[in-house]
């Protein structure tokens, strides 16, 4: 591990692992890292060497990696501590420079959608003209335009989000939209909208995912007063913890997925994978705390759904569009109703696309790769059905009733899901005047069932 050979650059540390001299190049590196000497090591990797080195009192040596403006630097260093554990000397062995490649631009993207998700404050669906699906908020703040624009599905997003110095018709390609500044009714922050296409190569995008994102931190929510004994009992997950705690809990998201891609220079497999398993926790606090908002909803005495003419192969066809991407990540293909068909309901779209958007994502998650998942429609009288059946390991007699009860993971676990996803679907489809079933033989896959009112007068 060690020898006398070249020396290309000395330096020594103290007992609080400051740098208290050294050698160029390494002094010049501490400096452009936005260190001091003397001065804590600015080099993450060398200052977890000289820590361990100095720790445990044994000469350590390894490669180690930084990043230098454009450049990539890669170092052997030596570290052997001192006998009274006070410090270290640090030898560099070898230094190597190599410039920076730019990254694959699809990979950009993609690594800019993970962060914007996670960071955006309102979401929604577009379909292929840029025209409301469904819309979600985060924020307290955005509550107004949140309401404006679910009550306006169909229409185009920028009649509720109006691009800052743009006086072109509406709406623009995408492309001259992402990234732009919007004025956003009743807030005083500065506001950005990310549009995430959903398409196959070679094609327009089918859909859109609309982010909506501030730079700026929300403002500190209003003390609200205790309610009287005579008001009703609050949702405590749905509005009071969840408008705190995902905000926060998005930007660990978002932090972490910076340090596991790498956006913020080389850094060891280790510290990736450490920072990747920050972002699979974080993401499932999240997911958790959705949940729990929505069960309080679909739980409460005054829940209610708004049922409109819908058509249930419209709505699948989004649903797939919108996952898309994830099958395919996969090499899933799904097999959804051709645009020619029709399947009229009497139901709530919002909440139907929420349901098959969860039945879809679960079949994609225990689906195998190479495999297909197949949604198929029916009509039945005065019921309209639609089925997603998939290629999993299925479920047991035993285990079919029981994968709805609430907090239930029984045959589809092991993921770290909160098994509330079907107990909220079905209470949805119930909600509707409809149910939600499944048909399943272990080793013969899954195939979920949403039944709502058909629309007889279509």
């Amino acid at each position: 591990m060690f020898d006398d050979g070249t020396i290309l650059a000395l330096a020594t540390s103290d007992a609080e692992d400051r740098l208290l001299s050294a050698d160029e190049p390494l002094s010049g590196l501490q400096v452009r890292c936005g260190g001091e000497l003397p001065g804590m090591i600015a080099v993450p990797e060398l200052l977890e060497l000289v820590r361990k080195a100095r720790l445990s009192r044994f000469r350590l040596a390894r490669a180690i990696n930084a990043q230098d403006g454009s450049d990539a630097i890669s170092a052997w260093v030596e570290c052997e501590p001192a006998q009274d554990g006070q410090g270290c000397t640090i030898r560099v062995r070898t230094w190597q420079t190599a410039q920076i490649l730019p990254e694959d631009g699809e990979i950009a993207q993609q690594r800019r959608a993970v962060t914007d998700r996670h960071i955006a404050e309102l979401s929604a669906y577009l379909d292929a003209g840029q025209r409301l699906l469904a819309v979600t908020a985060d924020s307290s703040e955005l509550g107004e335009v949140a309401a404006a624009m679910a009550s306006g599905i169909g229409q185009v997003w920028t009649d509720f989000l109006a691009p800052e110095n743009v006086t072109h018709q509406q709406p623009l390609h995408w492309r001259l939209l992402d990234g732009t500044r919007v004025i956003v009714p009743g807030s005083q922050r500065s506001w950005r909208i990310s549009l995430i296409p959903h398409m196959t190569p070679g094609f327009e995008p089918a859909g859109f995912e609309l982010l909506l994102l501030s730079d700026e931190p929300a403002p500190e929510p209003l003390v609200v007063a205790e309610p009287s004994p005579k008001a009703p009992r609050r949702s405590l997950v749905g509005e009071d913890l969840a408008p705190v705690l995902k905000q926060p809990i998005s930007r660990i998201i978002a932090n972490a997925e910076t340090i596991r891609t790498r956006l913020a220079g080389p850094l060891p497999d280790a510290y990736a994978e450490y920072a990747g398993e920050i972002a699979s926790a974080g993401t499932l606090l999240l997911g958790l705390l959705e949940d729990m908002a929505d069960l309080e909803v679909v739980e409460s005495d005054s829940f209610t759904t708004s049922p409109d003419p819908v058509d249930l192969s419209e709505v699948a066809r989004q649903a797939a569009g919108i996952l898309g991407v994830r099958a395919r990540e996969k090499n899933i293909f799904l097999d959804v109703p051709p645009p020619e068909w029709t399947l009229p309901a009497r139901a709530e779209f919002r909440r139907v696309l929420q349901v098959l958007l969860n039945l879809i994502g679960n079949a994609i998650r225990y689906s195998p790769e190479n495999s297909r998942i197949v949604i198929q429609l029916e009509h039945a009288g005065e019921r309209a059905r639609i089925a997603v059946a998939d290629q999993g390991p299925g479920l047991s007699d035993e285990d079919q009733p029981r994968v709805f009860d609430k907090f239930e993971r029984l045959g589809r676990s092991g993921d770290g899901g909160s098994g509330l996803g079907l107990y909220i679907s079905r209470s949805l489809a119930r909600a509707m005047g409809g149910d939600l079933t499944v048909q399943s033989m272990p080793g013969y896959g899954a195939r979920f069932i949403l039944e709502v009112p058909a629309d007889t007068d279509a």
